[in-house]
């Protein structure tokens, strides 16, 4: 399955039950990347909108780039309401946008996704002299209680293409797609707590959790049943995540 077409079946989950960002990471872009009511941003694989709201509420102007139609819409629905958004049906590797339009280009919980040798370029293209490039990841742990070791197993056992995208960021990643001039990294605590139908949706947010017509989905959900009940906590389970920030500017010969 293409990345832009990854995420169609699951918008309604994903709107509900993906985590949001700690308030936090708007006060880091705001100390160390210039960030103001003033700024143009371009939020480039948006989705639904979780980071691109974050952005708006501080006045920005913001371009919400995403390839995916079911996503985009939801987030076009989410956001109507702002009218510094701007939505726009295009990609990281070609946003559309023209030169040095942009103070500051984000990805949440996209950039995984890119091709990031082409995505670098546009984002050198797009951004005006001294801006910054923010990447933001929620980093689900997964052995810090016994029901996030249990769940990670879970996904081990039974999703479809669990082992290729666990593991969206590695330090080479991040230093060639900012290299020569380097970035800085921020980590916050962030934290989601869930009965078990919240639960449920989460995971069916995830791009490699087999769909219902897929022979592992019953018995995965089985399995999501017998872990929430030996782990649960007066009926509520946790995720716990690292909330990561890796950010810095691009050099012109990108």
């Amino acid at each position: 399955m293409l990345p832009t077409e990854r995420f169609s079946s699951r918008v309604e989950n994903y709107v509900k039950y993906r985590p949001t960002y700690p308030r936090a990471v708007v006060g880091l872009l705001r100390a160390e990347c210039g960030l103001t009511e003033n700024s143009t941003v371009a939020d480039i694989g948006s989705g639904t909108g979780i980071l691109t709201e974050m952005l708006l509420r501080e006045g920005c102007r913001v371009f919400g780039v995403e390839p995916n139609r079911e996503m985009r819409e939801a987030g076009e629905r989410l956001l109507r309401a702002y009218e510094r958004f701007e939505s726009v049906a295009a990609t990281a590797e070609e946003t559309t946008l023209p030169d040095a339009s942009v103070d500051l280009v984000t990805a949440g919980q996209a950039f995984h996704w890119f091709d990031t040798a082409r995505a670098r370029r546009e984002f050198a293209r797009i951004l005006r002299s001294g801006g910054f490039v923010a990447i933001v990841w929620n980093e689900r742990r997964t052995d810090s209680t016994p029901f996030l070791v249990a769940y990670e197993q879970l996904l081990l056992d039974f999703g479809t293409d669990y082992t290729e995208v666990r593991q969206p960021f590695n330090a080479d990643a991040v230093r060639d797609f900012f290299a020569p001039a380097g970035f800085e990294q921020r980590s916050f605590d962030n934290l989601q707590v869930f009965d078990f139908e919240a639960l449920r949706g989460r995971m069916l947010s995830a791009s490699y959790v087999p769909e219902p017509s897929h022979p592992n989905h019953r018995p995965m959900f089985q399995r999501l049943r017998e872990i929430f009940d030996a782990h649960q906590q007066h009926n509520k389970v946790a995720f716990e995540y690292d909330t990561r920030v890796f950010y810095g500017r691009l050099t012109d010969d990108a």
